[in-house]
C-alpha cells in the first residue's frame, strides 16, 4: 500500500547531523539517562524511556542522537511540528522499526485523536519489541493527559529529568560545541555571547555555526571584534 502524504512526511524528517551523544555536553548527573539511551540500541534496552525538562535542556538532542544510533532501524518525530496532521496515518506500522523517538508530547497532549492513536501505539510497540524514547516538557504524571490508560502507558519505563542550563553551562556548551566543529572559543567569547546574543540554548547554536561559517570563510580566530563583526552586535 503506498504510503500517504502525513506518513511520507514522518519517514523523511530529517535528523540533524551535529545531534550525536558525542556532541552532548554530559555531567555525573545525567550518566544513568545516556547509559539508558545506549542500551536501547541493543536488545537489552528499556523498552520505553521517557525525558522531561524545560526548552534548552537538551531533549531533542538527545532524542536524535539516539536515532543517529540506529540509523537504518529508527524514526524520529517531533510532535510539535506534527500535531496537526492524523496521528493514526503517521504512527501506522512504525512498530516495526527498533527504536521511535517522538518529541513533545506535551504539544498532543488533551487532543483525543492523538491520544487515542499513542495508547494504541504504545501497545503495539510493546507487542513488537519496538522501543520508545518519549520527551515531553513535564512527566508523565505532571503532563495534562486526558486518557487515563495513556498516563499509565507513558510511565511504564525509567522518567528522567533534564536540567535547565545556567548560564555557566552554557558557555561550556557553547565552548564543548566549538570544538566538536574544529573552533577554539576562549571563556571570554562564550561569556559575551551568552550575555549578549539569545538566551536559548537554540539560538547560540544557531550563531555557533553562522560563526563557524564566517571563520572558515575569514580565516579569523573567534575573537570578541570578530564576532561582534560577524553577528552584528
Amino acid at each position: 500500500m503506498t504510503a500517504g502524504p502525513a506518513r511520507q512526511l514522518a519517514l523523511n524528517m530529517q535528523l540533524r547531523d551535529d545531534a550525536t551523544l558525542a556532541s552532548f555536553l554530559s555531567a555525573p548527573v545525567l550518566d544513568p539517562l545516556l547509559a539508558a539511551l545506549r542500551a536501547q540500541a541493543t536488545a537489552a534496552g528499556e523498552p520505553l524511556v521517557f525525558l522531561h525538562g524545560n526548552v534548552g535542556s537538551g531533549k531533542s538532542h538527545l532524542l536524535q542522537a539516539a536515532c543517529h544510533l540506529l540509523p537504518a532501524t529508527s524514526c524520529y518525530l517531533p510532535l510539535a511540528e506534527l500535531a496537526a496532521l492524523p496521528a493514526e496515518d503517521l504512527l501506522q506500522g512504525l512498530e516495526s522499526r527498533q527504536l521511535v523517538c517522538l518529541d513533545d508530547i506535551d504539544a498532543v497532549a488533551g487532543d483525543e485523536g492523538w491520544e487515542l492513536a499513542l495508547f494504541h501505539f504504545c501497545n503495539r510497540t510493546r507487542a513488537a519489541g519496538c522501543r520508545l524514547l518519549l520527551s515531553a516538557n513535564a512527566s508523565p504524571r505532571q503532563l495534562p493527559v486526558v486518557l487515563p490508560d495513556l498516563h499509565s502507558r507513558l510511565g511504564w519505563g525509567p522518567v528522567f529529568q533534564l536540567p535547565t542550563p545556567d548560564d555557566e553551562r552554557k558557555q561550556a556548551i557553547l565552548r564543548y560545541r566549538a570544538r566538536c566543529r574544529g573552533l577554539d572559543m576562549s571563556a571570554e567569547v562564550s561569556r559575551f555571547l551568552v550575555s549578549r546574543a539569545p538566551r536559548g540554548l537554540a539560538g547560540l547554536m544557531a550563531l555557533l555555526e553562522t560563526l563557524d561559517s564566517r571563520s572558515l570563510a575569514e580565516q579569523r580566530a573567534l575573537t570578541v571584534p570578530f564576532v561582534k563583526q560577524a553577528l552584528g552586535l
